[in-house]
Formats: C-alpha cells, structure tokens, sequence
C-alpha cells in the first residue's frame, strides 16, 4: 500500500461528511463551581527608572517580576502573556491620560489618542520568573490566569518614578541650603 497524503484524506473525508450530513464540530461548556471561580493570582514587581530632570524623559532600567501561574500548561505562553501584560501596564500607567468630563465621564470614545509603548519604553533590562505555585484541586489542571493580573505589577514603575522625582526635588531643596 503505499503513502497517503493527509491533505488528499482530509479533503476526502470533509467531502463525504458533507454528502452525508455529518457535523464534524465539536462543543463544550464547562461551568466551575462557586468556590472554584474564587482564587488568587500572586505577583510580585520591582522596577528601577531613571528621570531627566530637564526634559522629564522616564527611562525604565530594570524590571523584575516573579508570578504564580499554578501549574504552567505552557511556560513560553505564560511568560508572553506576563511581559506583554507588563507592557500594557506601562503604557496605561505612564502614557495614557484621560480626558473626563465634569460628571467623571471618559471623553474620548475610541483608541485615537492611545499612545502604545514602543521599544524605548519597555525595561532595559526585563526578568520574568515564574513560580509553580502547586497543584490546586479546582483549577483547570491546577493552571491560572497570566494574560491580563501582571498589567497591574506595572504600577512599580510609576512608583519608582514618582520616588525618584520625590527624591530629586529633596536634593534640590538641599542645593540650595
């Protein structure tokens, strides 16, 4: 007998499917339990920046990050999802401003004026650990979240700006005497 082609057998089988009436998709729904829905992602970020105090330009040196994914079913996926979650982050918190109204609505109605970050604004230096935080029972194959909760570990960066201007403002104040 010799070799088939997969793409020749799978046009076959989709033709005679369609001739016979056979649905060939299939669907799931799964639904946790209460107490399942209910559990904690754990991070941690530390960020070191430095500020032009001239032109107030913020570079991010060095950015660390450790992060309970539970048990990773994808470790690569996990740590693309948690730096580019990072990076959102640095975006909202430092380049993103929104306008509002008097009744504290947001005015713009569309992403016109995002300003995305680009490859001057993520950390010079990026460390991304990932924990296995253990197996827990009501989790999907003991995995958790990694794609939106590291957006807010971004916040040590505008921390660490807000500190270094803190901290530069008292040195001035002691320059002059």
């Amino acid at each position: 007998m010799g070799s088939v082609e997969w793409g020749i057998m799978i046009l076959e089988g989709l033709i005679e499917a369609t001739r016979q009436a056979v649905n060939l998709s299939a669907s799931s729904y799964y639904v946790p339990d209460s107490s399942s829905m209910q559990y904690l992602n754990y991070g941690a970020g530390v960020s070191e920046v430095e500020v032009n105090l001239l032109t107030g330009q913020t570079t991010i040196l060095q950015s660390d990050i450790i992060y309970d994914c539970g048990q990773s079913l994808n470790p690569a996926g996990d740590l693309g999802q948690i730096e580019g979650a990072f990076v959102q982050g640095i975006g909202f918190f430092m380049l993103e401003e929104y306008l509002s109204n008097s009744d504290g609505l947001v005015i713009p109605e569309g992403t016109w004026t995002y300003k995305i970050p680009t490859i001057d604004t993520i950390p010079r230096q990026f460390n991304v650990e990932i924990m296995n935080g253990g197996h827990h029972k009501k989790r999907l194959l003991s995995s958790k979240a990694s794609g939106e909760p590291p957006l807010l570990l971004a916040v040590s960066v505008h921390c660490a700006t807000r500190a270094a201007i803190r901290e530069a403002r008292k040195q001035l104040l002691r320059w002059k005497g």
